[in-house]
């Protein structure tokens, strides 16, 4: 039963984990890339308008990074609860 409530625990986490992420990536990806994209093209980076750069560039760059701090994140996840594989 114990065990149970231990994968209980490790599925919730893990559901945080995504809910977060997810956030993250709806931001960046819907809110920075279309909706807030007028205001965002006032901020220049390299000569670019920010707005831009997110619609063309910056969703894609952060939803890699969001892999990767996801990976990160089960990893250690895993370990927590000895489910992980080597």
């Amino acid at each position: 039963m114990a065990r149970e409530q231990e994968l209980q625990s490790y599925w919730k986490q893990n559901l945080q984990y995504i809910a977060i992420l997810l956030s993250i990536w709806f931001s960046v990806s819907y809110l920075f890339g279309i909706v807030f994209v007028d205001q965002l093209d006032n901020i220049k980076i390299y000569g670019f308008p920010l707005g831009y750069w997110f619609a063309n560039q910056g969703a894609e760059v952060i939803f890699c990074l969001l892999i990767i701090v996801y990976v990160r994140l089960m990893n250690n996840l895993d370990r927590k609860y000895d489910v992980y594989e080597d």
